[in-house]
């Protein structure tokens, strides 16, 4: 039923004016979901509180309930049809009263839902142009039930899916999609355990801290009550400055279990390293920064090594945001570990005298679809030096890429390595009095597997041989008789 909802959304936004791309499908669909989850969640706590004979504050006031606008009820509980706004007086109400209304809610406690809300309605707009178009979304949203866990997981599957598709679409999809099998198999190595903080500041989609959020709530009935309101509340952290993918990332997190995310929308990069108090850091960080973007130039002197690439930036940024024998695993650049500038060789060095670098997963093209640049996974350990370095070069046996793309068996045989950091034909270990100390070139090169050389069969090269002379003695002719 979800899928098929989805799919007739997508028909409706994409006969719209307002609606151009994948993108804005997305994100008019994602403001709609998260106001029927915000009422479906708030009609379920009333009626606990009603049980418990208490009184109940909605964080809405009643006519800006999607139960009062979207779908109003008669009293019998059934939808009241003639009470539905439509055409220009939906879209009215939508962008003259509920948008300004919700935009209030940034003025309240950071550290609540209603500011999570005020920030959402604070960046976004609503793009649909016709209130008919509007009205046939509405009434499919609204359809879609968020009661049962079944419900949940189905639907946060699907949002999965449409994130997915978004990065497979945009030239930026890094942005929004992190291939799954990756990012459950850094969270799997790095294992984290309830009780540590584990920090994203360039999180998209949240798809790394939702993989988190289901490796620690993978055995439910084993969880504690005092565990489980420890990973809802004090475990996941994430900054995003883009207001689709910050929206993506709360809408993501909500419909995988997380009630109130703690995501910031920010740019991370405009907090000086140096104003990082051991309060600001984290046992865990797992991230697939941005590379190659550009940030204003006052950012580069928020950070002690000078760049202008941002994913040199945001590993300064983690290094720095992590505690003492804290745990990270960062996607980033293969050129990273080859450039000869001067940031690049000064970024190499403090890594390895600061960190533990004891993992590098060297990944194939066409790993992040839409992407064409090749990428390694660095896992380091910060406060104590790097004394070997156990690469692992993923080698497919076919060409990766829409049609085919990573999957968990892909990365099983690194993840059986990984704890013993054995030497295998795509495995091997490099220790650090190995390394230039002028350059830091950590680049993949496999010791182990040599080149091929494919050895022809002697008879094919002789016969190979008298065509060559013989056709050589036809030129030769030719030229005698022109002279």
């Amino acid at each position: 039923m979800f899928e098929q909802t989805f799919k007739n959304i997508d028909d409706i936004l994409f006969k719209d004016a307002g609606c151009d791309s994948e993108l804005d499908y997305a994100e008019q669909i994602s403001w709609m979901l998260f106001l029927k989850y915000l009422d479906d969640l708030e009609s379920s706590r009333s009626m606990e509180a009603e049980l418990k004979g208490v009184n109940y504050n909605f964080i809405l006031e009643e006519k800006f309930r999607w139960s009062a606008w979207a779908q109003p009820l008669k009293s019998d509980g059934k939808i009241d049809e003639s009470s539905k706004l439509d055409g220009v007086d939906l879209i009215q109400f939508i962008n003259k009263e509920l948008w300004p209304y919700l935009r209030t809610f940034v003025d309240k406690d950071k550290q609540t839902i209603e500011y999570r809300i005020g920030e959402i309605f604070s960046e976004l707009n609503n793009r649909i142009q016709s209130g008919y178009n509007l009205r046939e979304c509405i009434n499919l949203i609204g359809a879609l039930k968020f009661q049962t866990s079944e419900e949940k997981h189905e639907l946060s599957e699907l949002y999965e899916s449409r994130i997915k598709n978004m990065g497979n679409a945009g030239r930026n999809g890094g942005q929004y999609y992190t291939p799954r099998p990756l990012i459950r198999t850094m969270v799997e190595l790095i294992d984290p355990k309830v009780g540590e903080t584990v920090y994203d500041g360039a999180c998209g989609s949240a798809g790394f801290l939702v993989e988190v959020f289901n490796y620690l709530t993978r055995d439910k009935k084993n969880i504690s009550p005092s565990d489980f309101q420890k990973i809802q509340t004090k475990t996941l952290y994430g900054k995003e400055k883009s207001p689709l993918a910050y929206l993506l990332a709360l809408m993501n997190l909500i419909l995988h279990g997380v009630e109130v995310p703690n995501i910031i929308k920010t740019n991370t990069l405009s907090t000086n390293i140096q104003d990082i108090s051991p309060s600001d850091r984290y046992d865990i960080v797992l991230a697939n920064p941005p590379f190659g973007g550009k940030e204003r130039d006052e950012f580069k002197q928020n950070f002690t090594i000078k760049s202008s690439e941002t994913a040199y930036l945001f590993l300064q940024h983690f290094m720095k945001s992590l505690k003492p024998g804290g745990r990270c695993a960062i996607v980033i650049k293969n050129t990273f570990l080859s450039n000869t500038d001067n940031a690049s060789i000064s970024l190499r060095k403090e890594l390895l005298e600061s960190c533990d670098l004891h993992t590098i997963l060297d990944l194939p093209a066409k790993t992040f679809l839409g992407a064409g640049v090749k990428t390694v996974v660095l896992f380091f350990e910060k406060g104590k030096k790097t004394n070997d370095i156990w690469y692992y070069q993923y080698v497919p046996n076919r060409s990766l890429g829409k049609t085919s793309p990573l999957n968990e068996k892909d990365l099983e045989d690194f993840r059986n390595l990984y704890p013993s950091k054995d030497k295998s034909e795509n495995s091997w270990v490099v220790n650090i009095d190995s390394i230039d100390t002028k350059s830091y070139d950590l680049s993949v090169k496999n010791p182990i597997k040599k080149e091929e050389v494919e050895l022809r069969d002697p008879n094919t090269i002789l016969e190979e041989m008298k065509a060559l002379d013989a056709e050589s003695q036809v030129i030769l002719n030719s030229i005698l008789n022109l002279l």
